[in-house]
């Protein structure tokens, strides 16, 4: 599998080599007389890059279209699965999928089915942690509902977490979108809620590790 870095990451990853290398050579002026703690503010920013690397990483996945299915949107683990009412978009009763992902996912978000994007709106909140409850009502989120070719409607939610602290979007009203491109980014850690009607068969179990554009969530 090939691994490119996100667009999201370049300018992070550049002024953090900069300002790495420049404390780095602070340090080593600061400190000349002590190789130890010149060591180990060298192996300590070295491991941070590593890190925003890893962070920033986005494999390239094979994925074919099924438009009987319903993928993953996003890396993480699926916290949530029930009944719930959805108060911003539907106002009635929806299934809802919840997937939590920590900063070692991968933290490209995906759409999980194709069709029409027909709302997309942000809201700033709160950053409390994603696993919270009320996270998908109070955090800072951006909402994107697309209706499938048959008229059904399935709404995916960024939320932004304790750690994350920037939601990036692609989505935009009346453009028609492909199931399994992206759909955005979330910087560092944070969850993707997905709203389906009443009786949607979900194809996994609570707690299940789950990937973009490979796990399927559900049938339509």
């Amino acid at each position: 599998m090939r691994i490119h870095i996100h667009k999201e990451g370049y300018k992070i990853l550049a002024f953090g080599f900069i300002g790495l290398l420049i404390l780095n050579v602070v340090v080593n002026i600061i400190w000349a007389d002590l190789e130890f703690v010149r060591w180990a503010f060298f192996i300590c920013s070295f491991l941070l890059y590593i890190f925003l690397l890893f962070f920033f990483r986005l494999p390239i996945r094979y994925f074919e279209a099924d438009p009987g299915l319903i993928f993953a949107p996003a890396d993480g683990k699926v916290v949530v699965i029930e009944e719930t009412m959805e108060n911003e978009y539907f106002k009635d009763m929806r299934l809802q999928v919840s997937i939590f992902m920590s900063p070692f996912n991968m933290h490209s978000n995906r759409y999980p089915v194709s069709g029409n994007i027909t709302y997309v709106c942000h809201h700033p909140g709160k950053n409390m942690v994603a696993w919270h409850p009320k996270s998908s009502e109070l955090n800072e989120r951006s909402t994107i509902v697309i209706k499938i070719n048959e008229g059904t409607e399935v709404m995916v939610r960024q939320i932004a977490g304790a750690v994350a602290r920037r939601i990036v979007t692609y989505a935009r009203e009346n453009t028609d979108i492909r199931q399994g491109d992206e759909l955005g980014f979330i910087k560092f850690g944070s969850r993707v809620d997905i709203f389906l009607p009443i009786g949607t068969e979900v194809e996994i179990p609570i707690l299940q590790q789950v990937k973009a554009n490979k796990s399927i969530i559900a049938k339509i």
